[in-house]
C-alpha cells in the first residue's frame, strides 16, 4: 500500500524537476537561446497567443534570435510583445523577420540573474519539501486506519527521506550548472 504513495511522491517530485528545468531555460544567460521567448504572449487578433504559435524562432549566431512570423501582418504586434516583456531587448525587423540582438550581460546583471536562478531553486525545494510532508502524512494516516505497521511506517518515511534527498540534490546541482553558465563571460 505505501508503494502507491512512493510513486505517486516520486511522479510529483519529477514533475517539480521538469518545472524547475522550464524556469530555469527562461532565464537569459549570456548566449541567445529561443527559450527565452517562451514566455512571451502576443496579442494575435484579439487573442493572447505564444510566441512559437505564430512564428519560428532561431538562433543563427551566438548573440542573434530571429523570428520569422508565420504571418507578415503579425510583425508588429510580436515587436511590441517582445518590447513589453521584462527581457530588455530591442527587437528591429525589417518588415519580414524580426532581430533580437543579445547584449553582452553587465557584471551586475549576471549577479541578478544568479539570485534569480537562486530564487527559482528555492521554490522548487520547497516544493518537494510539501511534496515529502504530504506524502509522510498519507502514510501516517494510514498507519492510523490499520492498514502498514508502525514498522512499515518507519520504513516508509525513511524511503520518501531519501527520495526528497535525492531530488534536492538534482535541484543543487541544476542550479549550480546555470550559475556557471550565467557567470561565463
Amino acid at each position: 500500500m505505501s508503494l502507491s504513495v512512493h510513486k505517486e511522491l516520486d511522479e510529483k517530485m519529477q514533475k517539480t524537476i521538469g518545472v524547475l528545468k522550464e524556469d530555469l531555460h527562461s532565464i537569459r544567460a549570456g548566449r541567445a537561446n529561443p527559450a527565452l521567448l517562451d514566455r512571451i504572449v502576443v496579442e494575435y487578433y484579439g487573442s493572447p497567443t505564444p510566441l512559437k504559435q505564430i512564428a519560428t524562432v532561431s538562433a543563427p549566431e551566438p548573440r542573434l534570435l530571429l523570428i520569422q512570423p508565420f504571418d507578415k501582418s503579425s510583425v508588429q504586434a510580436i515587436e511590441k510583445a517582445i518590447t513589453q516583456s521584462d527581457l530588455g531587448i530591442n527587437p528591429s525587423n525589417d518588415g519580414k523577420i524580426i532581430r533580437l540582438a543579445i547584449p553582452q550581460l553587465t557584471e551586475e546583471r549576471r549577479k541578478d540573474l544568479t539570485k534569480l536562478a537562486k530564487k527559482v531553486g528555492e521554490d522548487a525545494k520547497i516544493a518537494i519539501r510539501n511534496e515529502r510532508r504530504d506524502a509522510n502524512d498519507k502514510l501516517k494516516k494510514m498507519q492510523k486506519n490499520a492498514e502498514i505497521t508502525e514498522d512499515d511506517l518507519k520504513k516508509s518515511e525513511d524511503e520518501v527521506q531519501k527520495m526528497t534527498n535525492k531530488y534536492i540534490e538534482i535541484i543543487d546541482e541544476l542550479i549550480e550548472k546555470k550559475e556557471k553558465e550565467i557567470m561565463e563571460v
